[in-house]
């Protein structure tokens, strides 16, 4: 593995070369959003200088590989759910993942984001962000008196 982007993306290199991997069933915080920062520091720990084995399940529309990744024997999707770095993806997740039960677990141990007594989950806070820069645009439109 040779470098770790967010909680929830990294670079591995196959024969040589790089491939971007975003780590299936999970989501973790955008680095400008709180835990952001942490979530990657943790997926670093956990992968950072280690040889990486993928399980491939596809690529997503950016054309990173979607994978189960595991460093140094540790399943790094479970593991950033169990220590509190990323939400399970349930927009992707099977319904009878085992990610849903140790995401439960972190959040009553309230590790890691589950500190914060209201953590907003990636795909709401890019959508927030979406509409941000939406209501941004329509002022600055309307600011220079069109419609």
């Amino acid at each position: 593995m040779v470098s770790v982007h967010d909680g929830d993306t990294l670079t591995v290199l196959i024969e040589r070369r790089p491939v971007r991997v975003r780590l299936t069933d999970i989501d973790a915080p955008e680095l400008r959003q709180p835990f952001g920062t942490r979530s990657r520091q943790s997926l670093s720990s956990l992968c950072f200088g280690k040889v990486a084995a993928l399980d491939v399940r596809g690529h997503d529309r950016y054309n990173r590989t979607l994978a189960r990744v595991t460093c140094g024997g540790a399943d790094a999707n479970a593991e950033q759910v169990r220590r509190g770095y990323a939400w399970t993806f349930a927009r992707y997740a099977r319904t009878d993942s085992p990610l849903f039960a140790v995401e439960r677990e972190a959040r009553a141990a309230r590790r890691g984001l589950w500190q914060d007594p209201a953590p907003v989950a990636p795909w709401e806070w890019r959508n927030r962000v979406r509409q941000s820069g939406r209501s941004n645009e329509v002022a600055a439109t309307r600011s220079r008196g069109q419609p």
